[in-house]
């Protein structure tokens, strides 16, 4: 992890952060990510013509990625749907960063020390205060369904990361990974959109067109940058890394939808920070 690994990968959780806020504020989720996906399809088309072809290796793990990146999206809407944001982010972040340790572990060998599993358990640990303590309060009961929808989501991004993780390294071009796979995952939503709500899509969509397209460029910019580092890190403290994204995420729940902070998340904030600092050092 040099520092321009780690900074690189310190913006792209502050870019996810902020095209998932954007996917949130659209209310029609459906709309919301059908613009972003479907703009993320049309950056990667136009990048695609410009950067070399992924080598033949990588196109198994670009299909699978793809499959399990509509899945994430899936998942996602629902868990904004039936969620706070500054609840829901953080748990379908928070599940990502140890299931992708022990994933690439298990499949790439990648085998943390001591220091760095110690560091990434106390990460999720904040990770998981953050997403409990001070949205409804005191005596409020969880709300299962969404709390079961972002976790399936957290599971979705553990998954993706790996086969990503491997992809990219077989592709021999980040750059033609990241444009390919906008391409091949962006379609799926746009076209269950338009078949169902055929010509009544266009106008549906017209209001929400520059929101859209910004956390479209948002979500491209935050992934590439995450697939880069990729190349140049093992996939675990790369994955722990990025999910500093929830403290920008708790800020912007805060800040712009109104949700509690409160001091536990404050604590919790600070706990997850702390885990970043012991991993990244035992690495």
């Amino acid at each position: 992890m040099t520092p321009l690994v780690t900074f690189a990968v310190l913006v792209a959780a502050v870019t996810h952060a902020g095209w998932n806020a954007l996917a949130h504020h659209i209310k029609d989720q459906l709309l919301s990510f059908t613009l972003i996906s479907g703009g993320g399809a049309l950056l990667g088309l136009a990048a695609a013509v410009f950067v070399p072809l992924p080598a033949a290796g990588a196109w198994p793990y670009l299909v699978t990625s793809a499959l399990l990146h509509v899945g994430y999206m899936v998942l996602l809407m629902r868990s904004f749907t039936l969620g706070d944001f500054g609840q829901m982010y953080p748990i379908a972040r928070g599940t990502a960063p140890l299931a992708v340790t022990v994933l690439a572990a298990v499949l790439l060998h990648e085998v943390p020390g001591g220091g760095q599993l110690l560091g990434v358990a106390v990460a999720c640990a904040g990770l998981t205060g953050l997403a409990l303590w001070g949205i409804r309060g005191k005596g409020a009961k969880p709300h299962w369904p969404a709390l079961a929808a972002a976790g399936a989501t957290g599971l979705s991004i553990a998954l993706y990361t790996v086969v990503d993780g491997v992809g990219v390294r077989a592709s021999g071009t980040s750059l033609g990974y990241i444009a390919w796979l906008m391409v091949l995952e962006g379609l799926a939503i746009p076209a269950y959109a338009l078949w169902t709500r055929r010509a009544a899509l266009l106008p549906q969509l017209r209001p929400y067109a520059a929101r859209g397209l910004l956390g479209a460029a948002l979500s491209v910019t935050a992934y590439a940058l995450v697939l880069w580092a990729q190349t140049k890190a093992p996939l675990a403290p790369v994955a722990a890394l990025r999910e500093s994204s929830i403290i920008v995420g708790a800020a912007i729940g805060a800040v712009f939808f109104k949700e509690r902070f409160g001091t536990p998340r404050i604590a919790a904030a600070g706990l997850m920070v702390a885990g970043i600092g012991l991993m990244l050092h035992a690495g």
